[in-house]
């Protein structure tokens, strides 16, 4: 008899969408309250799943779900260098 092993999933806090874990990039605010991109999806820290689009980056500058996810507000900075990391991936 074969076990059928659980697909980790999480929420896209720009589109909403149910995606697994190894498909979406992580966004991780750390203890020292600086938010960085987490390539790995195992560093400590609270972390916000977004889809590898920048529309839905933009999606989630716009309804403010990167602040809701991560329980602080986000320098506009933060999403300009985000961006640029989210390009980076795209043309990869």
């Amino acid at each position: 008899m074969s076990t059928v092993r659980k697909v980790p999933m999480r929420k896209c806090v720009g589109c909403g969408e149910m995606k697994n874990k190894k498909e979406m990039m992580r966004v991780l605010k750390t203890a020292e309250d600086t938010i960085i991109l987490d390539t790995t999806g195992r560093k400590n820290g609270r972390g916000a799943y977004l889809c590898f689009s920048g529309q839905c980056l933009e999606k989630a500058v716009k309804n403010k779900g990167l602040e809701r996810s991560l329980k602080t507000a986000v320098p506009q900075e933060v999403y300009e260098s985000l961006k640029k990391e989210f390009e980076k991936f795209e043309q990869s």
